[in-house]
């Protein structure tokens, strides 16, 4: 190889905050690379994240991306099989990846500025899951139907100005209920606010959180029995439907403390029922805190689309949580690249130009990403048909025709 300085790359400066962090002091402190000469769990983390940027469909095309001189310069590795990589990918602990991401997530915390995530209203945590498919004759351990296999992702992210950043997870077979998950996702903060949906109702858990007052939103099920307690007033322009104070569940299952609940429609007009154990939340207020759950759709939507995690690179379970914690990781490291350069487009911008200015120094891929046109012209316009009938109609309405026998005559300047 050649003496080449990567340290000013895009590459180096896309992973300097793992080097920062406390993933290098994990590894030394367990003995993670004790037996390991060539594929260290730095190179090969650094090897399945550019994998996931890349897109890469297998391990073979991980293992081939080597013989780009400038990859294997940056990576610091000259080639690597790709049954190395399986071997390795298998026998790390997740564990070391789960450190590495909760590491990063307070990094990004620390660049966004913690105060800033908080909302008027506290600190919104939305919670959900995602089942990633799985070829059930290939991964037997992650039976979940008898011909189906898969993984779920239970994440907690958290909302902030500049969009989502994922704050916790778990990784379990997708056969299991939702609700196993709640104990680990749930903030208990006074000030965080839990928003999730009708897969986590348990109105023991809820009754629960009321006395210990872990403020939560969710959606009801349409056939849950309610009492009402008290009906409140509503505004006559208000979306609202209805606004009260219920018990909720029947004999055996009736909580013990009220919840606030108020029934409006979604963005497509369905109806929708929302209850929360906050009764000070204003209804409209209410409403709209509901609608940023579908933040957390956009982000899975958003990691399967962009980091390639509905192909897995392992078969073991320990390699399919690798996979998923090196997507969260990625994705941490991305908006990290996004908020030092102070570029406040989106997230799928800086991964382009990533992909492109990889091996250029950072003060080409900052410049680019930052290029604003010296473009005067508005593009083709689009035409409206509404306001020209319209401007047309009134000319006619005041006896103004002469124009229409006017070959020069433009409607579309007005």
């Amino acid at each position: 190889m050649q003496d080449k300085d990567t340290t000013k790359t895009t590459f180096f400066q896309l992973f300097q905050p793992v080097y920062q962090g406390l993933f290098s002091q994990y590894i030394e402190e367990t003995g993670v690379d004790k037996y390991v000469k060539k594929l260290t769990t730095m190179k090969l983390f650094q090897l399945l994240s550019f994998a996931q940027l890349e897109q890469f469909n297998g391990l073979r095309d991980i293992s081939n991306s080597l013989n780009n001189e400038d990859h294997s310069l940056s990576v610091e590795l000259e080639s690597i099989s790709h049954s190395q990589i399986s071997r390795r990918l298998n026998s790390i602990p997740t564990s070391a990846f789960h450190v590495l991401f909760q590491d990063l997530v307070q990094q990004v915390g620390i660049k966004t500025g913690f105060e800033k995530i908080r909302n008027t209203l506290g600190n919104i945590y939305l919670i959900d899951s995602s089942t990633i498919s799985l070829c059930l004759s290939r991964y037997r351990w992650a039976e979940f139907r008898k011909t189906k296999g898969g993984v779920k992702l239970h994440l907690r992210i958290r909302l902030f100005e500049q969009g989502v950043l994922p704050d916790h997870a778990e990784i379990t077979a997708a056969k299991p209920n939702d609700r196993t998950q709640m104990d680990n996702l749930i903030v208990e903060e006074k000030d965080a606010i839990n928003i999730f949906d009708r897969g986590y109702i348990d109105y023991k858990k809820f009754d629960e959180y009321c006395e210990k007052g872990i403020r939560f939103v969710t959606r009801l099920k349409a056939n849950a029995t309610v009492a009402v307690q008290q009906e409140f007033q509503l505004k006559p322009e208000s979306l609202i439907k209805q606004d009260c104070i219920v018990i909720l569940g029947g004999p055996q299952t009736r909580m013990e403390h009220p919840v606030r609940l108020i029934a409006t429609a979604d963005s497509e007009g369905n109806p929708i029922t929302i209850v929360t154990n906050d009764l000070t939340i204003d209804a409209e207020e209410l409403g709209e805190l509901y609608r940023y759950r579908w933040q957390i759709e956009i982000f899975f939507k958003w990691l399967k689309q962009n980091l390639h995690v509905n192909h897995m690179y392992g078969l073991s379970k320990q390699a399919v949580e690798n996979q998923l914690y090196i997507a969260l990781v990625t994705f941490c490291l991305l908006m990290i690249i996004k908020l030092t350069s102070g570029y406040d487009g989106p997230l799928l911008t800086v991964k382009r130009f990533l992909r492109v200015c990889l091996y250029d120094p950072i003060e080409a891929f900052l410049r680019k990403l930052n290029y604003k046109s010296k473009r005067t012209s508005r593009g083709r316009r689009r035409l409206d048909h509404e306001k020209v009938f319209q401007h047309t109609l009134s000319q006619v309405i005041e006896g103004e025709v002469d124009f229409l026998d006017d070959l020069t005559y433009d409607p579309v300047i007005l």
